[in-house]
């Protein structure tokens, strides 16, 4: 823009080259610049600003027509989000820095495309973002343009194709579907198959618990049967021994089992008297 105001007022998103007499003086940042004033003598410069805009911009590159390594002829559509970095280089390095970067970008994708099988494309777009970054970042930054990203927008391919990869997709689901009802019931199997062993083991460790138990309590009961014997032993190996030294003891035993045998009618009793015979001596009856 040519002006003939004595100043001018730059926004924040924009820079602005200054000419003087069609020569680049300077760039100008934001703010508010003062121009030269008119002269009462002599040619007044002529001041000329170029506004540059230095926002993030999207550059669509429409759907191009490509060739894939495997003949598939596709159309494709791309997204380029870029900046102006260098005011200076994108107005006088090239004629228009966007077309520019328009050109090298649809040239970038062919060249990538042209590499790549159709599998590739819909396995991997992230490739052609990839590429094209790689092949168009560096010529691009030496007309003042910095490129952010470069992403598929549109995927369009023939129609028989169309119908043939919908039937792809179709079964590729259908598959998909097969394969997770597959593993879910493998993986009920398998749980089912663990629960049980998880219950195997747990009734054999019960099992086993109990037979220790028993065991102990077998043991336990033959040790006090056997303590149970061994003092019956000694308490009647201590009554012998009262009776050895003391006999009427003996005798008072005998006459209290008879006493409690007479008390029972069904009890019968057998006596054995001794006589004095003849010639003195003790004599059955």
């Amino acid at each position: 823009m040519t002006t003939a105001q004595k100043e001018i007022i730059i926004k924040d998103t924009h820079r602005g080259l200054k000419y003087v007499d069609g020569v680049l003086r300077e760039v100008l940042g934001a703010g508010r610049h003062e121009l030269p004033k008119a002269r009462l003598f002599g040619r007044t410069p002529m001041v000329e600003i170029v506004l540059v805009d230095m926002r993030n911009r999207d550059l669509t590159i429409k759907g191009q027509e490509i060739l894939t390594a495997d003949k598939v002829a596709i159309r494709v559509s791309i997204l380029v989000q870029f900046a102006v970095t260098d005011p200076k280089a994108a107005v006088h390095t090239v004629e228009s820095y966007e077309d520019r970067l328009y050109s090298d970008v649809q040239l970038a994708a062919r060249r990538s495309l042209a590499a790549m099988t159709l599998e590739d494309i819909l396995t991997n777009r992230t490739r052609l973002s990839e590429d094209i970054l790689r092949d168009v970042k560096e010529a691009a930054a030496g007309y003042g343009v910095a490129i952010a990203r470069a992403d598929v927008k549109d995927l369009v391919f023939p129609g028989n194709l169309q119908e043939i990869m919908n039937k792809v997709l179709a079964a590729e689901r259908t598959s998909q579907a097969q394969l997770v009802e597959a593993r879910t019931r493998a993986d009920v199997q398998r749980i089912d198959a663990q629960t049980k062993a998880d219950a195997g083991r747990i009734q054999a460790a019960a099992d086993a618990e109990a037979v220790r138990t028993r065991a102990e309590a077998d043991a336990d009961a033959t040790k006090l049967k056997v303590q149970a014997e061994r003092q019956a032993v000694e308490e009647r190996s201590k009554a012998a021994a009262a009776f050895a030294e003391y006999p009427a003891l003996m005798r008072l035993e005998e006459l209290a089992a008879l006493r409690d045998l007479g008390r029972n009618a069904n009890a019968r009793l057998y006596l054995d008297f001794k006589e004095p015979a003849a010639n003195g001596d003790a004599q059955d009856v």
